[in-house]
């Protein structure tokens, strides 16, 4: 059970953020408590739930599907619309399917409920966010530059094309959070998953192959991910609020 002085730290901590946002004017105070909660709320659920969701294959695949499924809902919605989930599920299923199926192939960790359903839902994390911020970013970048895109449209490109100019240039940096975790792992950070391993009882060595493990197979995960929304927004599959 969660001590009183644990409780009373989160709300402090909660608290300190939305006041710290709501004075810096950044528009996410309200949002900063709503995130809190959901996670304490989500967090609490998952903690009841997930011992009789490992006991089964079949509870540990609906689970996944579960996530993949608020994933893609997720991304949508910060991509624009929760109309475009069934289209955000492209990418991190593009992204996760091929990556998941090697890593069960090699097996670097045990073919075991408790051992795929934390690899699938950090592949699944990173798609998300991937998907998010490269559809996001890119759907900005065509209301911003739509000068620069008529022009190549005048210009003989091909929609494709044209929509590729102009976004494809700043889609990497939705790869930034990715790379600099896995640039700075072990000194500036020690990550879940390696923390973890730690706590079970793995050695250091352990550790630091599954922690490795899972940075290599998120960066492969997010790139592919955002190649395909790029790749969805050039086909005008996501389009801006406006269109």
């Amino acid at each position: 059970m969660m001590s009183g002085s644990f409780a009373a730290l989160l709300i402090l901590l909660t608290a300190a953020a939305a006041v710290v946002a709501w004075l810096g004017g950044l528009g996410v105070g309200r949002a900063t408590v709503t995130a809190a909660v959901r996670a304490v709320v989500q967090l609490g659920g998952v903690s009841l739930i997930i011992a009789a969701v490992l006991r089964s294959w079949w509870s540990t695949v609906a689970f996944i599907v579960m996530m993949f499924a608020v994933a893609a809902v997720t991304s949508a919605r910060r991509i624009g619309s929760a109309r475009y989930a069934w289209a955000a599920a492209i990418p991190i299923a593009a992204a996760v399917l091929p990556v998941g199926v090697a890593i069960a192939i090699a097996r670097p960790v045990p073919w075991t409920p408790l051992g795929v359903l934390p690899v699938a839902g950090i592949l699944i994390g990173g798609a998300m966010t991937a998907t998010s911020l490269a559809g996001r970013r890119a759907l900005d970048e065509l209301q911003a530059r739509a000068g620069e895109y008529e022009a190549a449209l005048a210009i003989g490109l091909l929609t494709r094309d044209a929509v590729l100019l102009v976004c494809r240039p700043t889609a990497g940096r939705a790869l930034v959070p990715a790379l600099d975790q896995t640039r700075t792992v072990g000194l500036v950070t020690l990550p879940g998953a390696f923390v973890g391993v730690m706590l079970g009882g793995g050695s250091a060595v352990q550790a630091g192959a599954v922690q490795v493990l899972v940075l290599i197979g998120l960066l492969a995960v997010e790139a592919a991910a955002v190649v395909v929304t790029v790749e969805l927004v050039a086909a005008q599959v996501l389009q801006p609020r406006t269109v």
